[in-house]
């Protein structure tokens, strides 16, 4: 099989000699082989492992993405961010441990952008009513 992971900056993995990957997704883990039926799935964020044909094993760091199969001999996994390297340990804590805190912070980051959105919608509610008084407490308290 070839695999192929992608960026939207970059091709991550080209391997045109796969014989087994393993991947997960929201279910968890999964093996495909050669001749697998066509297959999209979401991926978590994970590790992706794959052999070649001469039995060596290979490892990339994906942050979530989409895989697919197609005619069981092609796999594509379109990701936000790769990271290909042939020390699972490095890659599991490391990189996985990085990907996480990135989350997190574009988390924290829209939950204040959210907050300064309702702030500025209460001080435009405030100037629309006629006496000055404030919008329904429920609302916009």
């Amino acid at each position: 099989m070839r695999l192929r992971i992608v960026t939207p900056l970059s091709v991550a993995v080209d391997a045109p000699d796969v014989m087994s990957l393993r991947a997960e997704d929201a279910t968890g883990s999964f093996g495909i082989l050669p001749g697998h039926a066509d297959f999209l799935t979401s991926l978590t964020m994970s590790v992706v492992r794959w052999k070649t044909a001469d039995g060596t094993p290979h490892f990339c760091a994906v942050r979530r993405g989409v895989l697919t199969v197609t005619e069981g001999q092609d796999v594509a996994i379109a990701t936000r961010e790769a990271v290909a390297g042939d020390d699972l340990e490095s890659l599991d804590q490391t990189v996985l441990a990085r990907f996480r805190a990135d989350v997190e912070t574009e988390r924290e980051a829209h939950v204040e952008s959210t907050r300064l959105h309702l702030n500025a919608i209460r001080h435009i509610m405030r100037h629309l009513r006629p006496d000055g008084r404030r919008g329904d407490a429920g609302l916009f308290a």
